[in-house]
């Protein structure tokens, strides 16, 4: 593999690359090699390097602002440099990597150790799910399931006591009210019943902090059982408490745990619908070689939705923190069936791409402090419009890399665990210019989610436009309560609703069959509308992510609150028109692979 492969899509994800290789027919021909892409790649060379040194400027300990925000950083490894690690979800990741980089060494071990006791010696067919004829054995998969879920089922329970103590009793109960919604309400009943049971959950826990058995104990035990001398909270909940385990705030990576609880839920009522006739069976399909969609719909079986395989899936280890989010039915079909992408030829590469990010971040924190410098209430004034814009530019990509990060190393785990699920970051942050497109790569399986359990149970795309924007409205509402319950993510919802009318009224006013004829000067109308996309995207996740109203105010001020500062905008429209450009090209160098990204 070459250097630069590591940088495809296909690297990612097996299922961007193309079946037969072969180029795309709306693929355009290559214009690296022509004098306008000469141009781009000389602005390339030049513009990123001033970029990454208006931030490194403001980040050296000469900089009269930086004793504002010192005490925001913390001893780097890099010698003369501290390091900005004040974002604290992400303080949270970096600091356990060690650990977490044994357990993913540790938990595939402990699975061939538990599958070579657990099992007798078993033939061709049952490790590789193959019979002599080469026809899946349905007993050989059934049996390979079998093993798995066991082994899951038994890691779930040591893994959910180690992280959360207690908890993991409330835990199990929320997990058993919701199949108890699933498999007991009547049919008609179970849709609504789970969308309201767990949005509520999405308030309850946060309104309650994860139901503390000291606040429980408060509320049950009268007044007068609590002695003159002693604290109301000194009670039986507090001493049970303080066994909270690694993680004892289990409410706050929960929402991942509430998407695959909305999936089971449906995933069972429609496969209950399906079962008088299996769509595998009816289309005549090979359950050992199902497509991804297949295996999104028709994976598991009925008889698969049990309580044992619904605790394996919720609670599976690698996943169950951040996700990326599997549905039921794929869960089941590959603890079947392995998926051929799983070998050390593809997961190899992934490690080291996943390696290579890890680094960037490092970098980032020891040279640039955009994070500290954003979290210090800075005086904007001293910062020249150029600086601010960089401030606000870097801020977003740490907020990139700090999801990233945790999502790959997640997903790093499942694969080695036999497991592929969906890549979440399709799309580096700057390698963005539609609205639409962004929030296809951005969180890629929770996108997946939306689409299968949301959007189109609501009508999808077949309705009107007034209709697909409701909808549009409707999902990122929802998304925006999902990820936290305030009004600051509920604005940015709204603003990537607002955000992506005037791209779709532009499509509509500017459809691209009526500029066949000139291919260049509709490239070039769309890089001016790109732009826009852009800015627009910027300013939405800077106020849902990073600084806020407020802040965000601060910073478009200390831009155009000047002459100078109104120049620099048109020079950064203009050198966003250039990497849109580019940007461009890089999906027309898939196309002629043979990949259509919607992202």
């Amino acid at each position: 593999m070459k250097l630069t492969d590591l940088y495809k899509v296909e690297t990612l994800d097996s299922r961007f690359g193309s079946s037969t290789g072969q180029p795309r027919p709306d693929a355009q021909p290559s214009r690296w090699n022509t004098p306008e892409y000469y141009f781009y790649g000389l602005c390339f060379a030049t513009i990123p390097f001033l970029m990454f040194k208006s931030v490194y400027d403001v980040s050296k300990p000469e900089h009269p602002s930086f004793e504002h925000y010192e005490p925001l950083l913390s001893p780097g490894w890099i010698p003369g440099r501290k390091v900005d690690n004040s974002d604290a979800q992400y303080a949270g990741f970096r600091e356990n990597i060690p650990y977490m980089a044994l357990l993913l060494v540790l938990h595939p071990i402990l699975r061939k150790a538990y599958e070579s006791l657990s099992t007798p010696k078993k033939s061709e067919g049952a490790n590789g799910v193959k019979s002599h004829s080469g026809v899946a054995s349905s007993k050989s998969a059934d049996e390979r399931k079998e093993s798995r879920i066991s082994f899951d089922v038994v890691f779930a329970v040591i893994f959910l006591v180690a992280l959360h103590g207690v908890s993991a009793l409330k835990i199990v109960f929320i997990l058993y009210l919701n199949y108890q919604i699933a498999t007991a309400l009547p049919r008609q009943y179970v849709g609504t019943t789970t969308w309201v049971f767990n949005i509520a959950l999405l308030f309850a826990n946060e309104l309650c902090h994860g139901y503390k058995f000291a606040d429980i104990a408060a509320a049950a035990l009268p007044p007068t059982t609590t002695a003159a001398d002693k604290p109301l909270e000194d009670n039986w909940g507090t001493w049970i408490d303080s066994y909270g385990g690694l993680l004892p705030r289990w409410e706050i990576l929960f929402n991942i745990t509430v998407l695959r609880l909305i999936s089971f839920n449906f995933d069972y009522i429609w496969t209950m619908d399906q079962r008088a006739s299996s769509p595998i069976e009816k289309k005549n399909l090979d359950p050992a070689s199902l497509s991804e969609r297949d295996r999104v719909a028709y994976g598991a079986q009925p008889s698969d939705f049990t309580f044992r395989n619904y605790f394996a899936y919720i609670l599976y280890s690698p996943l169950y923190l951040a996700g990326p989010i599997v549905n039921f039915n794929d869960y089941i079909s590959q603890s079947r069936y392995p998926l051929p992408t799983i070998s050390q030829s593809r997961i190899i590469p992934y490690a080291i791409r996943f390696g290579l990010c890890l680094l960037c971040m490092e970098l980032c924190q020891h040279y640039l402090y955009a994070v500290a410098i954003l979290k210090s209430n800075p005086d904007w004034s001293v910062y020249s419009p150029f600086q601010l814009s960089m401030l606000g530019y870097f801020n977003l990509h740490i907020i990139w890399l700090k999801l990233l990060l945790p999502w790959r190393f997640f997903r790093l785990w499942s694969l080695v665990d036999g497991i592929d699920p969906p890549e979440n970051m399709v799309r580096c942050m700057s390698d963005n210019y539609s609205a639409l497109a962004f929030w296809r790569g951005w969180h890629r399986s929770f996108n997946r989610f939306v689409v299968r359990y949301i959007y189109v149970p609501l009508g999808g795309s077949e309705l009107s436009r007034f209709r697909h924007i409701v909808n549009y409205l409707a999902v990122f509402t929802f998304v925006a309560l999902w990820h936290d319950i305030n009004l600051r993510l509920l604005m940015w919802g709204w603003l990537i609703t607002l955000f992506v009318l005037p791209e779709v009224l532009a499509t509509l006013a500017f459809p691209a069959r009526k500029w066949k004829d000139r291919p260049n000067q509709y490239r070039w109308l769309c890089g001016v509308g790109a732009v826009g996309n852009i800015l627009m995207m910027m300013t939405a996740n800077l106020v849902g992510f990073a600084v806020g109203l407020d802040g965000l105010k601060g910073l478009v001020d200390g831009i155009v609150g000047s002459w100078g500062g109104r120049a620099f905008l048109l020079g950064a429209c203009a050198t966003l028109f250039v990497g849109v450009q580019v940007m461009f090209e890089v999906r027309e160098s898939e196309k002629r692979r043979g990949i259509n990204l919607k992202c």
